[in-house]
């Protein structure tokens, strides 16, 4: 009998007998989620192999005649094992799940490869892990294979399975087993899913609500604390949008992208005579938009490659979370204004006429004015024992902030507008790729919070909370409509002070 409440399946999958004690049994399940009607339910079931001695996992829709959307590799068992599989084999069972989740992404030709996955690191944190490919390779399986009977409730249940506490947690392990290639490609299959069950709910008039970001974590090593996140564009809220709405094959190229983001900060402490000082500088900030589909189907069904959206505005705030302990916050540099460029230049032109002329001289004089805004501005500010540090996107034509405006009219016609061909112009206030980094050469100016000295051999918990803003303006495409999409996130950053 199948158990329906959020099964814990590694367990099951442990405690299952060896073949011989089957008896007349060809299968054994498990439900993973139910419909609210006693009929059908989407189970695992584990098989003997009719033509090998093997087994084989199933992803099964329960009707009464099942429907298999997912097999798993066939799989050898030791007879003489008391239970049906050793943990060395349900690791292998694990990475096998994972190209599952892999297999899901638009651009399988990119794909990085699983034979880089060590055994040992996938043995060594199956029970952090295991479960969470599990539900992934589950959740995606729903999206795309499932009857509609079966979708809605399914989807519902495994996505607040998704993003508990625990399995949140048992994410970092298993992005740390992956590497940052797998794990790349890992969220952009995963996002690619998430975004057409959106866009599905969108067509039928519902919404969803999704934490922003969908996904993302902390880590906090000696000297550096790194935030990645990730997000797809769909997920994240609307801050405002122009009439008339844009066209559909528009809203493809814009819906079919995430951001992927990485915040770095180096720390440094300093143990003084009276006060301990926490010096935090700026390491890297880098913002992509990446697309989720490939070349041929954003031309074929959207307006092509060139029109997404891009990063107009960044705002980090770190606060340690004990407060009783700061002294007081240090900004090194509170604003750094536009580079302003003002060029002036005047010339005569001269030139004579013919002989009947009446003068036969001709004299004009002219004057150019140019001025160019660096589009980049970066404010660090505090607030209590916050440190504030906000990158603004400006309009290098009049200095308007970006992800608050519209583009003006004019500039719409305008082939030399900065955000026009802004991913290929010599001008460009981006990444070719469409993205931004914001590096320690420019950026680097530390803050710095003095501490009492009672915290010396403890560690401190700070909070990173930020806010992301990606604004679409036309590109390449002809079309009056912009729109700007915001996210926030939040994690916990650790830091020790040393005792001496």
């Amino acid at each position: 009998m199948a158990s329906c409440c959020s099964p814990d399946i590694l367990a099951w999958i442990q405690n299952l007998p060896p073949i011989t004690q089957w008896k007349e049994q060809t299968s054994l399940s498990i439900c993973i989620c139910s419909s609210s009607y006693s009929q059908p339910s989407l189970n695992l079931s584990v098989a003997k192999n009719r033509q090998s001695s093997t087994i084989s996992f199933s992803i099964v829709a329960d009707f009464n005649l099942p429907i298999s959307l997912w097999s798993s590799k066939p799989i050898k068992t030791n007879p003489k094992s008391p239970k049906l599989l050793d943990d060395e084999t349900i690791s292998s069972l694990s990475i096998n799940l994972i190209e599952g989740v892999l297999g899901y992404a638009a651009n399988k030709s990119c794909s990085s490869s699983t034979k880089a996955l060590k055994r040992d690191s996938v043995l060594a944190h199956l029970k952090d892990t295991f479960n969470l490919a599990f539900l992934t390779l589950s959740f995606l399986v729903c999206i795309y294979e499932a009857p509609a009977e079966l979708r809605s409730e399914c989807l519902a249940s495994i996505k607040n399975q998704l993003t508990n506490c625990q399995v949140r947690a048992a994410s970092k392990s298993l992005m740390k087993i992956m590497g940052s290639n797998l794990e790349e490609q890992w969220m952009r299959s995963v996002n690619l899913a998430i975004t057409n069950w959106i866009a599905e709910l969108q067509a039928s008039h519902q919404t969803l609500k999704t934490p922003s970001p969908l996904f993302s974590y902390s880590f906090s090593t000696s000297g550096l604390w790194k935030v990645q996140l990730y997000c797809p564009v769909i997920a994240m809220d609307i801050e405002s949008s122009s009439n008339p709405p844009a066209h559909e094959r528009l809203l493809f190229s814009l819906k079919y992208h995430q951001l992927e983001g990485v915040i770095q900060f180096n720390y440094k402490v300093i143990v003084q005579e009276n006060w301990v000082g926490v010096m935090v500088n700026t390491d890297n900030i880098r913002c992509d938009v990446i697309r989720l589909v490939n070349e041929t189907l954003m031309t074929e069904q959207g307006v092509g490659t060139d029109e997404k959206h891009f990063p107009s505005r960044i705002s980090l705030h770190l606060t340690p979370i004990l407060q009783t302990n700061i002294i007081s916050v240090s900004v090194s540099k509170s604003s750094e204004n536009p580079t302003t460029e003002i060029g002036l230049e005047k010339g005569i032109e001269t030139s004579f006429d013919p002989p009947n002329s009446f003068l036969g001289l001709k004299v004009s004089a002219g004057e150019t004015v140019s001025m160019s805004l660096k589009p980049w501005k970066f404010e660090q500010s505090v607030y209590g024992s916050s440190a504030i540090m906000n990158w603004f996107l400006h309009d290098s034509t009049d200095g308007r902030e970006v992800f608050s405006s519209k583009p003006p009219k004019m500039a719409l016609i305008n082939p030399k507008a900065w955000f026009k061909n802004r991913y290929s112009s010599a001008y460009r206030p981006f990444t070719r790729q469409g993205g931004v980094i914001f590096a320690c050469d420019e950026y680097g100016k530390s803050v710095q919070w003095k501490v009492d000295k009672s915290i010396i051999g403890k560690t401190m918990e700070w909070e990173i909370k930020g806010w992301i803003w990606l604004t679409y303006w036309p590109n390449k495409y002809r079309t009056s409509y912009s729109e700007t999409r915001r996210l926030q996130f939040k994690e916990i950053l650790h830091l020790s002070i040393p005792a001496s």
